[in-house]
């Protein structure tokens, strides 16, 4: 058409900028030089065709050039909209916040559009509460669109309440908002509330879609309801969808159904990449890694391709099950498609190397990375540990410590006390367990109370980890008194093997280990009269000891 001379108008440069998509920038920006020179920068249509072309193909920059160059001549409600709609699109949620501001200074009211976007843009509930508030002032509370952003903002912010308010006020529901108001009890774990919308949503009229049985799937508690929904899905044909068969996949693999999972993915006429990351898992998590394995095998043999999550999925399967010949090939997968750089992926081969006994890839993978975040030092932690490499471990810490690029969390400590703890490293983990407290303020889990207790324990310091225990942790778990307890019978520590197993006794009443160790403590001190009363004890209280034996192949 250019070539032959004939003249361009502005529904031609509208059509053409709209259909640039990224391999195309440098082609949209000539027909945006042609736009100039033809003077037709002052039509609406072709600005807002620009701006969503540049936003499209990712350059801010440019769109916002359109926008100044725009704002001399000509500057609209539609202008605003796709500018601030563009802005969302691309992540930049305060600048999204200062167009829209920018446009009540102009003089200009916001639109049904202006409001939608922006709402689905709020991070904070203040600045939403008073974009929602504005919108109800300005009229628009009645407007589906409105109210649906509004749904999905204050269930994002945690809200719920909220979102249920405006939910029940709003009088045109449409199936965005039901599947909206569902997909949020489902987010909040609410899947009563969900089921109970559903029941709702279907006496209004309005029938499901993917989406709505997606969230239902997700938030459902009970094996029957997902046997429910399947029924329903496969009755009005809703079980053709791809999105529905994955949502029944991860739903049966939740309630350890497995294999009814796996019948649903055969079934499949159509699978995406979700299906396979789904079964995979799937087997993952039922305690079946090597039919996962067999899965990837499968999808390397069809014309999908694996991305991040699967290649992170089937590493945690070696590293599971100690797979390193499977765990050495996925390595060499990602090497030959371009998947190295992923830090993620990473951190799983540290995890994988150790466990599979090969601390020197490990450390040799860690090296490469380009980028490493708190994971990776964890991992390498956790890999030291394993390797009862304590001093190792240690030293990573500090040095986490001297960096101002990542900060330590709690998984961080549980990996080094576990390291100096299988290393009997008591001053290295008092100082970690202390400065994780005093420096920074982390309150102690369970895992850590476990590990620092295991570490004074094994070094003979029963007292000291009592008086831990009084101060820090009153309340604490069983796994806790056993190995004080198992700590005391390796000792000999006569007094506190009677204290610790009496709180053992408060929470495992009929367990028999607990007076065959304190009968055998206090047979080690030599007072066997004790020792009896207390096997007599085990009679009267009809607690059993479970027979040994052993198993001889023939």
């Amino acid at each position: 058409m250019h070539r032959s001379g004939i003249g361009h108008d502005n529904y031609a440069f509208a059509c053409v900028l709209s259909l640039c998509s990224p391999e195309l920038l440098d082609f949209g920006r000539q027909v945006h030089s042609l736009v100039i020179k033809s003077g037709s920068l002052a039509r609406t249509s072709v600005i807002n065709a620009q701006l969503t072309m540049y936003f499209k193909c990712g350059s801010v920059a440019d769109a916002y050039e359109v926008f100044e160059e725009a704002q001399a001549m000509v500057l609209d409600q539609i202008t605003f909209n796709a500018m601030i709609a563009g802005l969302v699109s691309m992540g930049r949620d305060e600048e999204a916040l200062i167009m829209f501001r920018e446009m009540q200074e102009t003089y200009l009211k916001p639109t049904e559009l202006a409001f939608v976007s922006i709402m689905s843009s709020c991070l904070f509930a203040r600045v939403g509460h008073q974009v929602h508030a504005q919108a109800i002032k300005m009229g628009f509370d009645p407007y589906t669109s409105v109210s649906n952003a509004a749904i999905t903002m204050y269930s994002s912010l945690g809200h719920l309440h909220a979102a249920h308010m405006v939910f029940n006020r709003l009088e045109e529901k449409d199936l965005i908002s039901w599947n909206t108001m569902i997909s949020s009890y489902a987010q909040g774990n609410f899947g009563r509330s969900a089921i109970l919308a559903y029941l709702q949503m279907g006496r209004a009229g309005i029938k499901p879609d993917e989406f709505t049985i997606g969230s239902l799937l997700a938030s459902s508690e009970f094996l029957e309801i997902v046997e429910i929904i399947h029924a329903l899905v496969f009755k009005i044909g809703l079980i053709l969808k791809v999105q529905v068969s994955n949502a029944l996949i991860s739903a049966y693999s939740k309630h350890d159904m497995i294999r009814q999972a796996y019948n649903i993915f055969q079934d499949m006429s159509t699978r995406n990449l979700i299906s396979w990351n789904t079964i995979i898992s799937g087997f993952l998590v039922n305690g079946f890694p090597l039919q996962g394995l067999e899965q990837f095998s499968e999808l390397l043999m069809s014309e999908i391709r694996p991305n991040v999550y699967t290649l992170s999925i089937v590493l945690g399967i070696c590293a599971s099950i100690s797979a390193l010949k499977h765990g050495k090939q996925v390595h060499g997968y990602i090497l030959r498609f371009g998947f190295s750089s992923e830090t993620s992926l990473g951190n799983a081969l540290v995890t994988m190397y150790a466990k599979g006994g090969v601390l020197d890839w490990s450390l040799r993978v860690f090296n490469k990375m380009i980028e490493r975040d708190i994971v990776s030092w964890n991992a390498l932690i956790s890999a030291y540990a394993q390797h009862g490499k304590g001093k190792e471990a240690v030293h990573c810490f500090e040095v986490i410590q001297s960096s101002s690029g990542v900060k330590p969390d709690q998984a961080t400590f549980t990996a080094v006390l576990s390291a100096c703890s299988h290393a009997g490293l008591v001053d290295d983990g008092t100082w970690i367990f202390n400065s994780m407290v005093n420096n920074y303020g982390f309150m102690p889990g369970e895992d850590h109370f476990s590990c620092i207790v295991d570490l004074l324990g094994r070094a003979g310091y029963l007292d000291e980890a009592e008086r831990l225990i009084n101060i820090e942790h009153s309340e604490a778990h069983s796994s806790t008194w056993w190995t004080l307890f198992s700590a005391c019978a390796s000792h000999g520590n006569l007094r506190l093997g009677r204290i610790f197993a009496r709180f053992l006794l408060e929470i495992e009443q009929n367990n028999p280990s607990i007076y065959v160790l304190l009968s055998n403590i206090y047979a080690a001190a030599g007072q066997w009269e004790e020792a009896a009363n207390v096997r007599e004890l085990m009679k009267r209280t009809g607690v059993m000891k479970q027979p040994g034996c052993s198993w001889i192949r023939l």
